[in-house]
């Protein structure tokens, strides 16, 4: 679709920029301080758990046979908290290990292991030289930002409608030995939204990586995040890997950070037998076991898959109009105008908008002066490069619909404004 403001005449472009002008100075005059930077619940959703804090009390059964939350013990998790991570993603689980409240955590600790001690008995990263990662991009800027702590080379991997470019993919990890990771958010990607194919896990599966010492971290934080009853299936990665006759692939992680109460939840890795037995080992050395009560809470409070999906149903229920009316402000502010597209994801907590090349910083920059924060323009690029300069990530799950109705009819105004002038800058 042509872009409208290109379609103009030097005239007819002025006389709009002066009109958006207009419009951006009244939003300006009102003050505004609105935040759509971060993919946070809103205090509703985290009312959902408040029953889970009357679960634990003095007549509480703290201990059973073979596990104890009020002690010492059980140093891969309680046994039953397990079980839920396990049924939750679908795997085994004497192949899991509930530890802490952070996902990003197990993340770090792995990617520090492999760095410091080596993965499966091969030499430590920071002795190989030049270690590399692959990044799809636009991703998740957290994941990035560990990798780069290490000095691990971050290298982005385009992402395209059912998951990151597999021939690429395939071409680095089964051909060159420095690559020693792949971050990967496969269902609701953080942040377009999208949910890998089964071709795609297929292929993932499938690798035959050049360094015995690569692993894919899957981090499947939204597998339970369905906005719609009809949510997006994706395939289990360890039985792709049973059917392509690969093992020591995969780390997988979970958390329930957006199911219960963020920062304060329980949070998981699974991977291959052998895999798993080297992470407890390398947790070992950190904690004696983690810390129960939170797992035993959790447990007592979801108590099961089909009640985590129940819950995760009330969850739907609030934030599914936060989407939609993202979806029907830029429908109708921006539609039919060539000046920008963005994601339609069924779950997860973002929408991934792209405008005009050479646009995302500036838009940004015009929201703040407007009242109104977003994420970074580049952050979710390796190194917060974005080559084009056009993604935005959009979370609109923390603002009241109220709020988040008046920030994206000043976004809005911004996109238009910034693909004008932008515009006009190719006729002078």
């Amino acid at each position: 679709m042509a872009n409208v403001y290109e379609a103009m005449d030097v005239p007819q472009l002025d006389a709009a920029i002066t009109e958006l002008k207009e419009q951006a100075a009244r939003y300006r005059e009102a003050h505004l301080s609105l935040d759509m930077a971060r993919g946070k619940p809103t205090h509703e959703q985290t009312e959902l758990s408040r029953p889970m804090l009357d679960l634990l009390n003095s007549r509480t059964e703290l201990s059973g046979d073979g596990w104890a939350a009020d002690n010492y013990g059980c140093p891969v998790g309680l046994p039953q908290a397990r079980r839920l991570a396990a049924e939750i993603i679908g795997v085994d689980p004497t192949n899991v290990i509930v530890c802490g409240s952070s996902s990003l955590h197990l993340m770090h600790d792995l990617v520090c292991h492999g760095f410091t001690c080596g993965v499966a008995g091969h030499e430590p990263w920071y002795k190989q030289g030049q270690v590399k990662w692959l990044c799809p991009s636009p991703g998740y800027d957290r994941h990035f930002r560990v990798t780069a702590h290490y000095g691990i080379k971050n290298i982005p991997i385009a992402m395209q409608s059912d998951g990151p470019d597999m021939d690429e993919v395939a071409r680095l990890v089964e051909t060159d030995p420095s690559v020693k990771g792949i971050w990967c958010v496969p269902k609701y990607a953080n942040p377009s939204g999208i949910t890998y194919s089964d071709d795609v896990v297929r292929r993932f599966a499938s690798l035959r990586p050049a360094a015995p010492d690569f692993r894919i971290y899957w981090d499947n934080a939204y597998v339970v995040h369905d906005i719609y009853d009809e949510g997006d299936q994706l395939l289990e990665i360890f039985s792709a890997m049973r059917e392509a006759g690969t093992d020591d692939l995969v780390y997988e992680f979970a958390s329930t950070s957006k199911i219960t109460f963020p920062g304060s939840g329980m949070s998981w890795v699974a991977g291959s037998p052998s895999d798993i037995a080297e992470a407890r080992a390398a947790f070992g050395v950190e904690q004696v076991c983690p810390e129960k009560m939170t797992e035993l809470a959790h447990v007592l409070f979801l108590k099961n898959l089909d009640g985590v999906r129940a819950h995760m149903k009330k969850h739907a229920a609030i934030v599914r109009p936060h989407f939609e009316l993202v979806e029907k402000k830029l429908e109708e502010g921006l539609g039919g105008l060539g000046i920008a597209h963005w994601s339609h994801p069924h779950g997860g907590y973002f929408i991934s908008f792209d405008g005009p090349a050479g646009s995302a910083r500036r838009i940004v920059s015009l929201m703040a002066e407007l009242g109104v924060k977003l994420t970074p323009a580049g952050a979710t690029w390796p190194y917060g490069e974005d080559p084009h300069d056009t993604n935005i990530r959009i979370a609109p799950t923390y603002p009241t619909l109220e709020d988040l109705g008046k920030a994206l009819d000043v976004f809005v105004v911004a996109v238009k404004l910034v693909a004008a002038m932008l515009a006009r800058k190719t006729r002078s």
